[in-house]
């Protein structure tokens, strides 16, 4: 059985998300496409940034190009229409805007390369993908800009597929922390239900960070940014259960914190992509009895592997696959360029 056939058979939305540019995120999207021709599998297509051209407009580099088949539906900027080499007929002009223009939903009628661009702003993707599935697709399949960390968050998708590779490093060990560590981030546990639940659930959209001492909820006029961390300590008491933060955590903030009150309060968070601590200090901070709970994690339904880098060194893709697969059992790792 394919890869995507078994993702169909669970999930309606897929963000593809990149741990690095050149990590192969789009050759694992034309892997994908291949995969749903020799299916029959009707698929919607987009992109958080844009997705398709054959140079890298930043990088100048060669790019991979995204080949459509017959029946597609795929999100087109106005001024990327006539740089398709398909046959495109226009669904929808949809009220989306973008920097090339405004988004148009369209079906391939002749298979061929297209320019994959959609809205920038994560709500307006969800009403899209919701759109591109009534006209019929089975599937989305959300091509994720690099600098875009919030489309794996779990409105934006049913699931993702993260794309990592050499490019991480030179050291093939140092590849695979990194990206066991985001997949142990993205499966962080859920904040279970009960009244402090309740209480961040009714007040989780204020955009202020909530302390919940004895099932009260405050709000104290601080924010996790440069210097939060120490305010935010002065918060925590020993009556203190749990600490909401709507926005990013980082690990200045949590390094501020006195290790003491670490281990008798949980912090809450959105989702996992508000997390911004690395490996090494994730370790050392879990170690001092860190506490991070959710109210959603993401689902990581596959790893692609590139192991070549753009600098010239690679890996041996079997050596890196299984030590993928080691580090993150029960998750399909697959090297997209040999499969």
């Amino acid at each position: 059985m394919y890869l995507l056939e078994n993702l169909a058979q669970k999930y309606k939305r897929i963000s593809i998300v990149g741990m690095a540019k050149n990590a192969g995120k789009t050759t694992a999207l034309n892997y994908l496409l291949e995969e749903a021709m020799d299916e029959g599998l009707r698929l919607g297509v987009t992109s958080t940034g844009r997705d398709g051209e054959g140079t890298d407009v930043v990088t100048g580099t060669d790019k991979p190009r995204v080949f459509l088949d017959t029946d597609t539906i795929v999100s087109v900027p106005t001024q990327l229409y006539e740089l398709a080499d398909a046959g495109l007929e226009i669904l929808k002009m949809t009220e989306y805007g973008s920097s090339l223009g405004q988004i148009m939903l369209c079906r391939v009628v002749s298979s061929g390369y297209v320019q994959v661009a959609g809205p920038v702003i994560n709500a307006q993707h969800v009403k899209m993908c919701e759109e591109m599935l009534s006209m019929g697709a089975e599937m989305v399949l959300i091509d994720g800009a690099i600098d875009r960390k919030s489309i794996a968050a779990p409105e934006s998708s049913d699931a993702i597929i993260l794309s990592t590779g050499a490019v991480l490093s030179r050291k093939m060990n140092k590849v695979v922390e990194e990206t066991a560590h985001t997949v142990a981030l993205y499966s962080l546990p859920v904040l279970e239900d009960g009244q402090d639940r309740n209480v961040i659930e009714e007040h989780k959209n204020d955009d202020r960070i909530i302390v919940i001492r004895d099932g009260e909820a405050y709000f104290p006029d601080i924010t996790t940014g440069l210097g939060g961390g120490k305010l935010l300590d002065g918060e925590i008491d020993e009556k203190t259960s749990h600490v909401f933060v709507p926005g990013a955590f980082t690990e200045s903030a949590a390094m501020d914190i006195n290790p003491r009150k670490l281990k008798n309060v949980t912090f809450v968070l959105k989702d996992p992509t508000k997390i911004f601590i690395g490996s090494g200090n994730w370790g050392k901070l879990r170690k001092k009895g860190l506490s991070i709970k959710v109210l959603e994690n993401i689902e990581v339904a596959a790893i692609t592997v590139n192991p070549t880098a753009p600098a010239g060194y690679k890996f041996d893709h079997k050596a890196l696959v299984d030590a993928m697969q080691e580090a993150v059992p029960g998750i399909p790792v697959i090297d997209v360029m040999l499969s």
